[in-house]
């Protein structure tokens, strides 16, 4: 093999590899965030299974779901009170 054909294929994998780092993490946050948004949903849904009974019902909505799925357990929480007090969502 020719020495230019060899070099250009290091640098494109040294490329390659610094490119894939850089875009890696990202990939990873937006992966973490869906995968916390969906748990998020769930989370709503629960929460108006065993709420029907009481005839409590938060709305179920992407932007519902983020707040759970960033925040957790508190997000909820925020959720409840806010329907409570506010009676909002």
């Amino acid at each position: 093999m020719d020495t230019n054909i060899i070099i250009s294929v290091v640098i494109c994998i040294i490329f390659l590899l610094i490119f894939g780092k850089i875009f890696l993490l990202p990939m990873k946050k937006i992966f973490k965030l869906a995968i916390n948004t969906g748990l998020g949903a769930l989370a709503i849904f629960i929460i108006n299974t065993i709420g029907t009974s009481f005839g409590f019902h938060i709305g179920l909505n992407i932007i519902n779901a983020v707040i759970v799925g960033i925040l957790g357990v508190p997000g909820a929480v925020l959720l409840i009170l806010l329907k409570i007090f506010c009676n909002i969502g």
